[in-house]
């Protein structure tokens, strides 16, 4: 799995010869790990049918604007937020000329107009269609508002001419969609995440825990490899695969990951502390299972480390970003811990009401001295790479001119 694992890739089909590829396109986006699911507009489906895509994605492909049946479980603005990305391959003259113009006239143009995410659109046309200067006009003003073309090529066409308009290769897509998940906001810097929960054992089958999966911590870890950072992970017990370039490094108790982050601190430019560390560890803990034979048993709890704030207050500390789960007043008390461990940044979701254990979305609100924003909710991974990138630019604001 490459750089594309746990993607989700919004791919829209237009009518062109091309629309053949969009098969073996989505074939090779699901071999590099990429979630597809695809759009096709009514001409596209003239030149290859919705079944063929379906059976190759895994997923119904989306084709009228107002469907009910579909719009109840999955509206296009839903749609649009789902995704990663938006490429749209082929992309015909036709739907370069109405996204240039702002038209909502169809499923996958309303679709680009309600991303939030990067569009990439790979133009397929004849050559004289190409190099008119009605669509040559239409893809600058696309470029202008930050839409990514790839391509075309060069080369013979289906009417038999030859030059430029062929739709790139499967595989040429796909190498330069991985490469907009490559950032390099973080090259040469070097990022530390903390993920998971600590158990903190009362015998040796029970423990003190706090509810985490791991999932938002491990994004983060993966945003971060993907912006260009070394990454080191400490990681409590959890049911995740490593991300790819992260090195990780396993721990179960609170004082097992103060003390893996603190022999790794050293060199660390960014802290990004996403573990739900257990506040409490019991102070006896017994050799032997504890029977259930009495109708009440104390436990005798000491506070286990603040690493958060050992880690802020160090003599030159790292960028330091922490994390609150809050299930009241979501933005005083994040302040309060903002201001009182002096972090760098704080990001603060809410968990009451089943909002964030256990999901594959989550929201944040997230703030720093003077300013702040809110992370709508969207999935985990998605949610992550916004996180990072924010991390990255108060990260350079702050240390202009270091490793970028």
């Amino acid at each position: 799995m490459g750089v594309l694992a746990n993607k989700r890739v919004l791919l829209g089909v237009t009518g062109s010869i091309a629309a053949y590829k969009a098969a073996d396109l989505v074939r090779q986006l699901r071999e590099q790990g990429a979630t597809v699911r695809v759009v096709m507009t009514r001409s596209a489906q003239e030149f290859i049918t919705p079944l063929t895509l379906e059976a190759l994605s895994g997923h119904p492909v989306r084709r009228e604007l107002l469907d009910t049946g579909e719009e109840s479980a999955m509206g296009h603005i839903d749609l649009a937020r789902w995704s990663d990305v938006v490429l749209v391959a082929p992309a015909s003259a036709n739907l370069l000329a109405r996204l240039a113009h702002g038209l909502a006239d169809d499923l996958l143009a309303t679709l680009c107009l309600a991303a939030d995410v990067p569009v990439l659109v790979a133009p397929a046309m004849n050559r004289q269609m190409w190099m008119n200067p009605a669509t040559q006009a239409n893809v600058q003003t696309l470029e202008q508002r930050g839409i990514r073309r790839l391509g075309p090529a060069l080369g013979e066409q289906a009417c038999g001419e030859t030059g430029p308009g062929r739709m790139l290769e499967p595989r040429d897509l796909v190498q330069q969609l991985a490469a907009q998940f490559n950032g390099g906001q973080l090259s040469g810097l070097h990022v530390m995440v903390t993920a998971g929960p600590t158990r903190e054992p009362i015998d040796p089958v029970r423990y003190i825990s706090n509810r985490s999966s791991g999932r938002m911590g491990y994004a983060v870890a993966r945003a971060a490899a993907e912006a260009g950072a070394e990454v080191t992970l400490i990681t409590g017990p959890v049911a995740l695969p490593l991300p790819e370039q992260v090195r990780g490094v396993t721990v179960d108790t609170a004082l097992q990951m103060r003390d893996a982050v603190i022999t790794e601190i050293d060199g660390t430019d960014i802290f990004i502390a996403a573990a739900a560390v257990a506040d409490y560890r019991s102070v006896d803990v017994s050799s032997q299972k504890i029977k259930k034979t009495q109708s009440r048993v104390e436990l005798t709890l000491e506070k286990n480390p603040d690493i958060l704030g050992e880690v802020a207050a160090r003599p030159r500390p790292p960028f330091t970003v922490g994390f609150a789960a809050e299930t009241e007043r979501l933005r005083e008390q994040a302040l309060d811990k903002l201001i009182n461990k002096r972090l760098d940044m704080i990001a603060a979701n809410d968990v009451s009401a089943e909002q964030a254990f256990d999901r594959e979305d989550n929201a944040l609100e997230v703030y720093w001295q003077g300013g702040g924003v809110s992370l709508p909710r969207a999935g985990k991974e998605k949610l992550a790479r916004r996180l990072v990138a924010l991390v990255a630019d108060r990260f350079h604001a702050k240390h202009p001119g270091q490793a970028h």
